[in-house]
């Protein structure tokens, strides 16, 4: 018996990089997985991973699992998600909001289009999905949300700027300080209703295949986190008690308690 067992997870961005590994990691423990993402089948998109790929080694490890392919830019697309999981897997108690994308480059040069895709990916989409998850949950007096955030999110700190405070991710680091501030608040509002909603960022480095291909554009001096820190991290928010442990910004290596250097990027984050 897992400590997921009998849940339902809805993961979004979860055909590779750590929402594959978060979905992962939930199904390990019991859960049944509803797997959202843009790629169904190997070989479709520039970056490896598929849900046809997550969803079969969920199975072969004796998992349930659920492929959902979705675009998550669309509104029309997001509208249904939380009733396809439903429908497949039974009521929705946990919702990871993970899917994101980056377009790099100095501020004033971002692409309207570019600009409109971050913001309804990692703000729109989320938001309406938790309008979407958490009645429900509230109805059921149980539930669990994990915004996956980033420390672009927080303020550069200067002048003088360090140059890791410069690096093309302004329109990036808004929509995940929108996405901190959905935290927050809805904590504040649903607090009482046995759903908790955490945030949770990586400390460091982790080399998916999405960043991978923008690497050049990250720090020489970045620390790289433990691989799968940020699945156990996220379990441990999935399983926490949501009426005390809600409405948190937490650091995977950090909320933890794994060792992890000091400097620009550590930030203090326990329950």
């Amino acid at each position: 018996m897992g400590s997921m067992n009998g849940r339902v997870a809805l993961v979004t961005g979860a055909s590779r990089g750590i929402g594959q590994r978060i979905a992962e990691r939930l199904a390990a423990e019991g859960a049944a997985v509803a797997l959202v993402a843009r790629t169904v089948a190997p070989g479709t998109s520039a970056l490896p991973g598929s849900l046809q790929e997550v969803a079969g080694r969920i199975r072969a490890r004796g998992g349930v699992v659920a492929a959902l392919p979705a675009d998550l830019t669309s509104p029309e697309e997001v509208e249904t998600l939380v009733a396809r999981a439903e429908e497949a897997l039974g009521p929705v108690d946990t919702l990871v909001n993970n899917a994101g994308v980056n377009f790099y480059g100095p501020a004033l040069e971002v692409r309207p289009r570019r600009y409109a895709l971050m913001f309804q990916m990692m703000v729109h989409t989320p938001f309406r999905l938790c309008q979407l998850a958490v009645p429900g949950m509230i109805e059921r007096g149980r539930g669990w949300i994990v915004n996956i955030t980033s420390k672009q999110a927080r303020h550069p700190l200067g002048p003088p700027y360090p140059d890791w405070a410069a690096d093309g991710c302004v329109p990036y680091g808004m929509c995940k300080a929108a996405l901190d501030r959905l935290t927050t608040g809805l904590a504040a509002e649903v607090h009482g209703t046995g759903v908790s909603v955490n945030a949770l960022g990586t400390s460091g480095l982790v080399m998916t295949p999405g960043v991978a291909v923008v690497s050049p554009h990250t720090p020489d001096n970045a620390p790289v986190e433990d691989d799968g820190a940020m699945a156990d991290a996220a379990l441990l928010l999935c399983g926490a008690d949501p009426g005390t442990v809600t409405g948190r910004i937490a650091y995977s290596m950090e909320l933890l308690g794994r060792p992890f250097p000091e400097g620009p990027w550590a930030l203090s984050a326990t329950f």
